[in-house]
């Protein structure tokens, strides 16, 4: 499973970044407000720095408007994805984009159904939200799970973006239920850098080290 980071804030990709195991980024309008860059200028460092898929998101309502911005961001960089809702409109514009070889990531996606909507429109990729699926009482490691299946048996080759991760345990899910790649915020990154065993492991070895260098033997 590839490991993206879902944020847009261009110092916290630069780190995850620089650890060597990041394969691509995803943001959102939310996201982009936050970082409080300009949007296209934005998207183009990252794509320069990450040099794997890059999500875009557009902010239009009709699939004529979405097919203009998604060509537009889509010229800025090859390795952007023109990133589109899960909606009537969001599907039209998905079968004309990816018909001229733009790739599109459908997000939003909340049933095993709209993955196949969006995956027979041509979507390279879908974004499942698996942690807001758990928030109203639901199991987003079987929302997971049942794509997979789905995918599998219709030898769709759309890949899965396990997205809305809160914690490491949906990121292990996610993993151990096929998905192909998530989408981490940097937090959650932090979180699975760190296990107190390792901290308490280093700091015995890091002890007996300093011992050995003082000529402290047994």
């Amino acid at each position: 499973m590839d490991l993206f980071i879902d944020t847009a804030v261009y110092k916290e990709i630069e780190e995850i970044y620089s650890w060597g195991i990041l394969k691509g980024v995803t943001t959102n309008p939310s996201l982009i407000y936050q970082s409080n860059e300009n949007f296209e200028s934005l998207i183009q460092k990252i794509a320069r720095l990450v040099k794997g898929p890059v999500s875009a998101e557009v902010s239009s309502d009709t699939s004529e408007k979405m097919i203009l911005q998604g060509r537009k961001l889509a010229s800025l960089d090859e390795n952007i994805v023109i990133k589109l809702p899960m909606t009537e409109e969001g599907l039209k514009a998905t079968s004309v984009l990816t018909k001229e070889n733009i790739q599109v990531n459908v997000t939003l996606i909340f049933s095993p159904t709209q993955a196949l909507l969006a995956s027979q429109a041509g979507a390279q990729y879908v974004s499942p939200f698996i942690g807001r699926i758990d928030d109203i009482s639901y199991d987003g490691s079987d929302l997971i799970k049942n794509i997979k299946k789905i995918f599998v048996q219709d030898h769709a080759p759309t890949k899965i973006i396990a997205a809305s991760v809160r914690h490491p345990k949906h990121v292990l899910d996610a993993a151990t239920n096929g998905a192909d790649i998530a989408t981490i915020p940097y937090k959650v990154f932090k979180q699975m850098l760190k296990h107190p065993l390792t901290d308490s492991g280093l700091e015995g070895f890091n002890k007996d080290w300093n011992k050995y260098l003082k000529g402290d033997t047994k």
